[in-house]
């Protein structure tokens, strides 16, 4: 709306990013937007080195997810009295909870998700819809008794694990259930500026606008963790995400390391970090994009039918797809409805949910197509 408002006043914009858009960028090549690159850190501070750790050559100890070289960082920084920041991008102990016994896993009730476990107040609960429950004593599938399993890390795990590596260190994590309002935040966030910890582990909270003068070292727990699901942005996004973070090392004179676990250290997402090589990696994506045929180089719509009696959302979502939109240019193009198909998390707070995607020229009146079919059916 800024660019719209300022096109129709004849008003210069200048759009700000260490990580701008996949559409910001093909507006630069195209000739729509100006690029005004600024090639250095400010007040003379250099990019930091990042390190690819394989996960499946530098293996964690057994029921740990610290890797030697991320481990040996961490022992460094500590005795050269700088601070280090473990970035994991989920909130609670861990992720997934089951049984040993008859492999049963704690799911919620009204989403298609587990349940994160929260170790600080027993609970069991479902970061989408906020259901919570008390951790059981018994299995409710095999009613064998303590027999669950914590599966995978939170960053109340990997505090755990800290501080039983580095018993010494000053410790806190920092993500949006920690913290209770946005004044306590800010007086952690001054704690940590002020050097009162050695080691914060945190969630996307901490990701991007801080400036800690005392952090040299950032270790990405799960580089990967972006990367699964059918997300069009998942690449885009977690590169995004992961500069973002590996950022916050060495932002003044001292230099700064970041390390990123992952499995996947041939990914294009993996390279371009190590080699801060933003432009190579976000024309491969455009690539790729383009001969998919996916935004920015069409449009992409998504319907969601969504409602508490499943049937009537079946039936809705496959009316609709009968008459959806279907046009094919000579030579491709045009419209195309793809669908229904059971939404990215099905069930969503007790609803259930279909989708239905429209992928248009970029010429095309999308908004117009869209709404005159949604208009034939009743619902």
């Amino acid at each position: 709306m800024a660019v719209v408002g300022a096109h129709m006043g004849g008003i210069p914009v200048v759009l700000v990013s260490a990580t701008p858009s996949l559409e910001t960028m093909v507006n630069v090549w195209n000739g729509k937007y100006d690029l005004l690159h600024l090639p250095d850190r400010h007040g003379g501070a250099q990019l930091p080195e990042v390190h690819i750790i394989d996960m499946k050559a530098d293996k964690p100890e057994r029921q740990h997810f610290i890797s030697p070289p991320l481990k040996v960082a961490l022992d460094e920084n500590l005795e050269r009295c700088e601070q280090s920041l473990l970035f994991l991008n989920r909130r609670g102990y861990a992720p997934l909870t089951l049984c040993r016994t008859c492999g049963h896993r704690m799911s919620c009730p009204r989403c298609t998700a587990w349940l994160v476990e929260h170790k600080n107040t027993g609970r069991l609960s479902c970061h989408h819809c906020g259901y919570f429950m008390n951790m059981p004593r018994r299995c409710p599938e095999c009613d064998d008794c303590d027999s669950f399993a914590a599966c995978g890390p939170g960053v109340e795990r990997i505090h755990e694990e800290i501080k039983e590596y580095f018993p010494d260190a000053r410790t806190v994590v920092l993500a949006s259930d920690t913290t209770e309002d946005h004044d306590s935040l800010k007086v952690l966030l001054a704690d940590i500026r002020d050097h009162k910890y050695d080691i914060i582990i945190g969630t996307q909270i901490i990701a991007k606008g801080h400036h800690f003068p005392h952090l040299t070292l950032v270790g990405v727990v799960d580089a990967d963790l972006g990367l699964a699901g059918g997300d069009l942005r998942a690449a885009e996004r977690t590169y995004q995400l992961l500069h973002q973070v590996a950022g916050r090392a060495g932002r003044e004179a001292l230099p700064g390391r970041v390390y990123l676990q992952t499995f996947l250290p041939g990914n294009k997402v993996m390279q371009a970090l190590a080699g801060h090589g933003r432009d190579g990696f976000l024309e491969v994506e455009a690539a790729e994009r383009e001969a998919a045929h996916m935004p920015p180089y069409s449009r992409l719509v998504g319907i969601i039918v969504s409602g508490k009696d499943e049937g009537l959302v079946t039936d809705v979502a496959r009316e609709l797809g009968k008459t959806a939109p279907q046009i094919r240019h000579q030579g491709g193009g045009g419209i195309q409805t793809l669908g229904p198909a059971e939404a990215p998390f099905y069930r969503l707070r007790g609803n259930y949910r279909r989708r239905l995607l429209v992928r248009a020229d970029k010429n095309l009146d999308i908004q117009q197509a869209v709404t005159a079919w949604l208009a034939q059916v009743k619902i």
